[in-house]
């Protein structure tokens, strides 16, 4: 059976009425896909994960964003339409032990006609033996299994696992999605409060998209209401005080963080010094560790600018030092120097491609022997092993280049790993290796027979 959900279905706690007392998150929960906040690209009319709720065609699969964007929200939805039971575990608190819980009682449902929807919150967190245990169950259709994550799924769920599932990405829903949601729960519940203009929609950028903190914004806001200056008004004074106790969303380990360092890299890669003082700003802002986009910073100065600006990597080495020592705002102001000097410098990424060039030959070409004459000859048993026999010294040559001498093992060609671009200092390494290696060619052209 299919439709719109009914008010109370078997075991499911969901649809009973919310007590007066719960959180307004809680109490505002939707009781139906019409009341969903955002998620359009899913939820909108004929959209395909709407279509499969609505049709009753239901399949199992992951949904996978940020915080607070209704994740759970759809999978105990999925259960009111098909009205069937609504199964929940956390990856966090639930072993195999629990697995095999949920799948006897989806079992015992089935023979009562109703189809269990078991939801697996955080199932990113389940080992590889855990998310296996599911396999069987998704496949002979005891269970319509519905996980939920925050992180990528390409990454933290066993192919095995994901290959029967589809995945749907929720996105942070808009401020102004928000402010809408929010004027119609202060209407709802607060009339009494004044809202000062504008109010709504800076606290609604507070939750950064996530409908589930705008809700708990605003009650918190409606209880400091009583304790401010001016009862029952919602202005810029508790705001700031809202402000106060926030943060953005910004996960130390997840996709998030790796996307904004992403962004501040590429920021830097691309020359534009104001998009990547603001990337360091949102990482700092979101709480994270100065001295890792420190390290970052030493990365970019030698995998992206290199020796067409050998003063990039000490500045990003000072301003690691000097977040060392010092710590918090002098040393996020070193940095921010660091960041605006490595956009602005000249870029190159020749010694990056040179090094895994070289590295790659060094695999491949095997333990070839370092030529006699370029060992070391210490001892007299080496002189007469024929150790450093022929070598010519650069210093005494000509210009203080032994031009025609070769460096690489006998039996490997000569390979130009290094290929410097006519971008800062670089264009006057250039130069002088053409001219190096015209003397090379020129010294062999002599000996030639």
């Amino acid at each position: 059976m299919t439709g719109r959900p009914t008010s109370h279905q078997g075991n499911d706690l969901f649809a009973a009425t919310a007590p007066d007392l719960a959180p307004l998150a809680a109490r505002l929960r939707p009781q139906s896909l019409e009341e969903m906040v955002g998620q359009e690209h899913l939820l909108g009319a004929g959209q395909p994960l709407r279509h499969a709720i609505e049709t009753g065609s239901h399949h199992s699969f992951i949904l996978w964003g940020p915080p607070g964007v209704g994740k759970t929200t759809l999978a105990r939805l999925v259960s009111l339409y098909t009205q069937g039971i609504f199964l929940q575990l956390s990856a966090v608190f639930s072993g195999i032990k629990d697995i095999r819980a949920a799948v006897d009682q989806a079992r015992q449902a089935a023979t009562q006609g109703k189809r269990a929807v078991l939801f697996v919150d955080e199932v990113h967190r389940f080992n590889k033996s855990q998310q296996d245990a599911f396999l069987p169950h998704i496949e002979d259709g005891t269970i319509c299994f519905v996980g939920a994550t925050t992180e990528n799924p390409s990454f933290e769920v066993n192919s095995a696992l994901l290959s029967r599932l589809r995945v749907y990405r929720l996105r942070p829903v808009t401020a102004e999605v928000l402010e809408k949601l929010l004027a119609r729960t202060v209407a709802r519940f607060y009339p009494d409060i004044d809202v000062a203009p504008k109010s709504l929609l800076e606290l609604a950028k507070l939750a950064d998209g996530d409908v589930r903190q705008s809700l708990n914004l605003l009650e918190l806001a409606t209880d400091l209401c009583a304790t401010e200056g001016v009862p029952h008004r919602l202005d810029e004074a508790i705001l700031k005080e809202l402000a106060s106790t926030g943060a953005r969303r910004f996960d130390k380990g997840g996709d998030v963080f790796f996307d904004q360092i992403s962004a501040l890299h590429k920021a830097v890669r691309g020359s534009d010094p104001d998009a990547s003082l603001y990337w360091f700003a949102r990482m700092l802002d979101g709480g994270c560790d100065p001295l890792y986009i420190g390290r970052r910073c030493i990365r970019m100065a030698s995998e992206d600018i290199g020796i067409a600006d050998p003063r990039a990597l000490q500045l990003a080495l000072d301003a690691v030092s000097v977040q060392e020592r010092l710590g918090s705002p002098e040393g996020e102001l070193a940095l921010a120097q660091a960041v605006i000097y490595l956009a602005c410098a000249a870029k190159s990424n020749a010694t990056y491609t040179a090094f895994n060039t070289a590295m790659a030959a060094a695999e491949s070409s095997g333990s070839l022997e370092v030529p006699l004459r370029l060992r070391n000859a210490p001892t007299k048993l080496m002189r007469e092993e024929g150790h450093g026999e022929g070598y010519r010294y650069a210093h005494d040559e000509s210009g203080g280049f032994a031009a025609g001498e070769h460096y690489f093992p006998d039996g490997l060609e000569p390979i130009q790993f290094y290929q410097p671009t006519q971008r800062g200092l670089e264009k006057v390494v250039a130069e002088k290796l053409a001219q190096l290696r015209d003397l090379n060619k020129a010294a062999d052209t002599e000996d030639e027979p």
